[in-house]
């Protein structure tokens, strides 16, 4: 089977390639107060998917990957996530049980990998807004 073809020297991915999809949460103010706004993006095709949930927590974030699996028209093959405690156990839990979220991606047989420093979704937006506001730039 072939993942990708190449177009103009670029590769050109189709829907079954094992590229990784981006998982992220954004905390969102709404007229009914504070929501988490859970995202994930096909970076490649740009098909997003999203949902919000009162509360960000690891059962939040695992049913938001089974809604993701079953309303994409394709296999994922990889999810990159950050480390936060709705994707991943804390280094200090070093005898804690498998997470539900890699429980989900193992069930799917899915690659969980998880971003190292400042690469998720929101926080270059964030921090570019927060350097706008600070410098009076609205």
């Amino acid at each position: 089977m072939v993942h990708y073809s190449l177009l103009n020297g670029r590769k050109h991915y189709g829907p079954d390639s094992p590229r990784p999809r981006h998982i992220d949460i954004a905390e969102v103010q709404t007229a009914e107060g504070k929501l988490y706004l859970f995202v994930a993006i096909d970076r490649t095709s740009k098909f997003a998917y999203t949902e919000l949930h009162p509360k960000a927590q690891k059962m939040a974030a695992a049913q938001f990957l089974r809604n993701l699996i079953a309303a994409v028209p394709y296999t994922i093959h990889t999810v990159l996530t950050d480390n936060g405690i709705q994707f991943a156990n804390r280094t200090t839990d070093i005898y804690a049980f498998i997470h539900i979220f890699d429980r989900v991606c193992d069930e799917n047989n899915i690659e969980h990998r998880q971003t190292k420093g400042e690469t998720s979704l929101d926080q270059r937006p964030s921090r570019t807004n927060e350097q706008n506001h600070q410098r009076g730039n609205r």
